[in-house]
């Protein structure tokens, strides 16, 4: 089953939950489709589930198809954890040879620091296991720690702002072993269900080439326990030899 249908699949289901008891429910908290992460966590004792479908074409002319996954839970407003995976991808080499399988499992802990009633501090801290096959992933067990700064803004404006910093295990001769991310998100709330986002973010690493991309997507409040999402993301160095295309839902699926 390709990525894409997969994610239509989990929707559809998600979508018929949903509405159950949906009332009664708190509001989900989107993380994807954006490459940084609010301040904000989910519903505390409530499981978020987060799926979708991405489809990444690379300038070497290779193309990788992943279906990533995270799961949320939040103990307080102010602690929670969360596990992120490729529940199932596929890397199609430039000369045609393909690896499929899943991908990397990161364990993350996160802090929230609130600063007022319009902004918050974020701290985040995780390991990511090297679960994948070759290829697919890192091929080591690397660790990380993420700084955010999320404000809510007038005109119903929103920014996530990340900066992160990952020790990387494994990497080429001459390359440094730190990866610096770091991404700004821009959201506009336009009415009680659609939403869009516009990210810029990028990394970079001593002997590497650092990369920059533009991120666009559009978000739908289908209830208020589920929420789709799709954009686009384009290279701002190699441009349309390098984009990708996501869709995909965040679903708060259950109180524990």
């Amino acid at each position: 089953m390709s990525a894409q249908r997969l994610a239509c699949v989990v929707a559809l289901i998600a979508t018929t939950c949903a509405h159950a008891g949906d009332e009664e429910a708190p509001q989900a908290t989107p993380y994807r489709p954006s490459v940084s992460t609010p301040a904000q966590l989910s519903a505390p004792g409530w499981l978020e589930v987060e799926a979708g479908g991405l489809r990444a074409r690379f300038a070497d002319g290779s193309r990788r198809d992943s279906v990533p996954l995270t799961l949320k839970l939040a103990f307080s407003p102010d602690w929670g954890v969360r596990v992120s995976t490729d529940a199932r991808a596929r890397l199609d080499g430039p000369t045609g040879e393909r690896t499929s399988g899943g991908g990397d499992t990161a364990l993350i802990l996160k802090r929230r620091f609130a600063v007022d009633d319009a902004s918050a501090l974020g701290l985040e801290g995780g390991v990511s296991l090297p679960t994948a096959k070759s290829g697919l992933g890192s091929g080591g067990t690397d660790v990380f720690v993420t700084a955010i700064y999320s404000a809510d803004l007038p005109a119903g404006l929103h920014t996530d702002v990340n900066l992160e910093a990952t020790r990387l295990q494994r990497v080429d001769a001459g390359s440094g072993r730190t990866q610096w991310l770091w991404a700004a998100a821009l959201s506009k709330v336009l009415d009680d269900r659609w939403g869009l986002t516009i990210e810029p973010s990028g990394t970079r690493q001593k002997g590497v080439d650092g990369t920059a991309q533009l991120l666009g997507a559009v978000t739908f409040n289908a209830s208020r326990r589920l929420v789709l999402d799709a954009g686009l993301a384009r290279s701002l160095r190699h441009g349309e030899r390098e984009r990708s295309a996501f869709a995909g839902i965040t679903w708060l699926a259950v109180q524990l």
